[in-house]
């Protein structure tokens, strides 16, 4: 329960630092499987048991050797989107290119150095998360900083790693997990523990997000985690795992540091250990804190070198920083909501590359966001399902027919509309020339409700010549007739 009185972080000698987890959206980093989670019946399962070995020093890590003990079986859960790389019955391919550059950036971003020539390792993971019995990590950048509020921060490392596999159940003698997760890219960011108080750690927290949300990295719920290190005076260090929000982090630091005082009241020390972040802003305890007999080198890939020339060309194309983003598309007209879900459904590279062909900011907004979600509601089917379909090729094809004219604003819906239901994207642009006299019918409209005002006409008369006429022919009409 969190502490009613007012803490003393300075007297405690409160210190923590951060790790934060980031899926990368790029194939898996050690094969070419696609980083796609799969909800439909698994292809095939295996079962498997793991042993605990020694590390580099020759000792086995005490974590490993508490999971070894348990005895488990594990089951795991494969598809055709997962190969051999993930069982553990074939070598790992060389380092996937893109999730480098990624991590690379953000060494950039967080002011970090780059190692020129780094060691590929594997870290002993016994949970049966990994069905080699180790997760494959490496060091790429370390001794970089941010500022806060309070104070500078110091960037302690930044690795590229495999993810585990993903949990489906937990049993007494066994778990049951899916290869789909295991090896999508991630990327370790460890602050030194340069904090001394919650709100600095949250604001860190979201600082960091922001730079990661700057790059190519995987979005929604599972897609980050942050861990916690934090100690006070004199005392072991406590690692705290599965934070999702940030805005969490402050309950249960106070928490912790009330449950440590509790534990120290009745005469007891704190041991090192790592602990798992519950719901309600409380801890329970998950394993013993994992020591450096973990770690040994990936004797199945070469040194990783990264050249002068690579960082070079990654400095060359830097995306822009989130907060500098929201700023420019304030200035061009967008409001906050608009902008707030570019981010969130990842189209901000869609709308740039779309402003290039028709340079209309709100409309193309609309177009990206407003119209596939009115066409989802009225046909009954998931935004998803509608923007499978009006893919990036179609909106490509609409800002190209509205640039030169084949197609008036008034006609976008109605070509997106026709696309869902079938028609080639091609031939949905293609609007015949309305056979009559549009000008009849546009007087019949006027006198049928005399003394109207233009706009109130031009309701009437869009409604009725819905893609036969575009708003501006039509508004010119009803002046010329009203007159």
């Amino acid at each position: 329960m969190e502490s009613e009185e007012k803490i003393d972080y300075e007297k405690l000698g409160f210190k923590s630092g951060l790790e934060i987890h980031q899926q990368l959206d790029t194939k898996k980093l050690f094969c070419n499987c696609p980083s796609v989670l799969r909800q439909d019946a698994p292809d095939f399962t295996i079962k498997r048991k793991l042993h605990a070995v020694a590390g580099e020093s020759g000792e086995v890590d005490v974590a490993a050797k508490h999971e070894a003990e348990k005895e488990k079986e594990f089951v795991y859960e494969g598809y055709d989107t997962t190969c051999l790389v993930e069982l553990d019955e074939m070598p790992p391919y060389e380092i996937n290119q893109e999730a480098l550059k990624i991590a690379l950036q953000v060494a950039i971003f967080l002011n970090a150095t780059i190692l020129p020539t780094t060691q590929i390792m594997r870290k002993t993971v016994i949970d049966g998360s990994n069905t080699s019995g180790f997760q494959r990590t490496v060091l790429i950048a370390r001794d970089g900083w941010i500022i806060t509020k309070t104070g500078r921060i110091g960037i302690q490392s930044i690795c590229l790693e495999e993810d585990a596999a993903r949990i489906i159940e937990r049993k007494k003698d066994s778990s049951v997990y899916r290869l789909d997760r295991l090896g999508i890219p991630l990327i370790e960011i460890a602050t030194n523990p340069d904090m001394h108080e919650p709100e600095q750690v949250k604001e860190a927290a979201l600082y960091i997000g922001k730079i990661l949300r700057s790059c190519k990295i995987k979005r929604g719920i599972g897609t980050i985690r942050q861990d916690l290190n934090l100690s006070i005076k004199g005392e072991d260090r406590i690692e705290i795992k599965g934070f999702q929000e940030p805005s969490m982090m402050v309950k249960t630091i106070n928490n912790e540091i009330a449950r440590q005082l509790a534990v120290l009241k009745s005469g007891k020390r704190i041991h090192g250990e790592v602990r798992n972040a519950l719901p309600d802003g409380s801890t329970e305890f998950l394993r013993p804190m994992p020591g450096a007999d973990r770690m040994y080198p990936e004797t199945d890939l070469p040194l990783l070198k990264i050249s002068r020339d690579l960082i070079n060309e990654v400095k060359r194309t830097l995306p822009e920083l989130r907060e500098d983003l929201e700023k420019d598309l304030k200035k061009i007209g967008l409001n906050e909501e608009m902008i707030k879900i570019l981010f969130k459904q990842n189209k901000i590279d869609d709308f740039k590359e779309l402003l290039e062909i028709y340079n209309e900011p709100t409309l193309i907004a609309k177009i990206l966001l407003v119209f596939p979600k009115e066409i989802a509601a009225h046909e009954k089917k998931s935004v998803d399902e509608i923007s499978e379909i009006l893919n990036k090729e179609v909106m490509v094809l609409i800002a190209e027919s509205l640039k030169s004219k084949k197609i008036s604003r008034e006609q976008i819906k109605q070509v997106l509309e026709k696309i869902v239901h079938g028609e080639e994207p091609e031939k949905a642009i293609e609007f015949k020339k309305h056979e009559g006299n549009v000008e009849e019918e546009v007087m019949k409209i006027i006198k049928s409700k005399p003394g109207l005002s233009e706009n109130a006409y031009m309701g009437l008369v869009m409604k009725e010549l819905k893609g036969k006429i575009n708003g501006g022919e039509a508004m010119e009409l009803i002046r010329k007739l009203v007159k």
